[in-house]
């Protein structure tokens, strides 16, 4: 190698190493946003099919769903060279429909059964209610955080194999 080339390449790994952090900062945005996405995709309510029995009126909502997007912090942060994003969902329940919990057996007032078949919650109804749990001992996780990590890992390897590449081009 001549010290004309080999100069040549210093510079250019020089330049590659300067733009490497806006070049990881932009990768995990794009890989955080997949995150986001893929946890919103797992998340309840999925669809007519996904919803099971219990659909009616103030039943499902769709906030946790929702939440993934408000709560996250997608646009990274770059602190003492770490790049920093977040995938949250600060619904106090988030962490039971992730992870699945026991159900209790326990009245609800306010909810019933319309002559349609529809479960339907009133919280201003004064009288009537269900006893609820009597058939589900535990209700199974949807692993929504598993699936955005994974979305979150694939989306990251893409964008840092093109753009890393890129920018250390021979």
């Amino acid at each position: 190698m001549t010290s004309a080339s080999y100069l040549a390449f210093l510079t250019k790994m020089q330049k590659a190493q300067k733009d490497l952090p806006k070049i990881l900062a932009a990768a995990c945005e794009t890989a955080t946003i997949a995150a986001v996405a893929a946890a919103a995709e797992a998340t309840p309510p999925k669809g007519k099919t996904g919803r099971g029995p219990y659909i009616g009126t103030n039943t499902v909502t769709g906030a946790l769903k929702q939440h993934w997007a408000t709560d996250s912090r997608t646009k990274p942060e770059i602190q003492g060279g770490m790049v920093k994003t977040e995938l949250r969902n600060d619904l106090p329940y988030a962490s039971y429909v992730n992870d699945g919990h026991r159900m209790e057996r326990h009245f609800v007032p306010g909810l019933h059964i319309e002559e349609t078949g529809l479960l339907e919650y009133d919280p201003d109804k004064d009288v009537g209610g269900l006893v609820v749990g009597t058939k589900t001992p535990y209700v199974k996780g949807e692993f929504m955080v598993d699936k955005a990590k994974e979305a979150y890992q694939e989306t990251l390897e893409k964008e840092l194999k093109v753009n890393v590449k890129e920018a250390f081009a021979l």
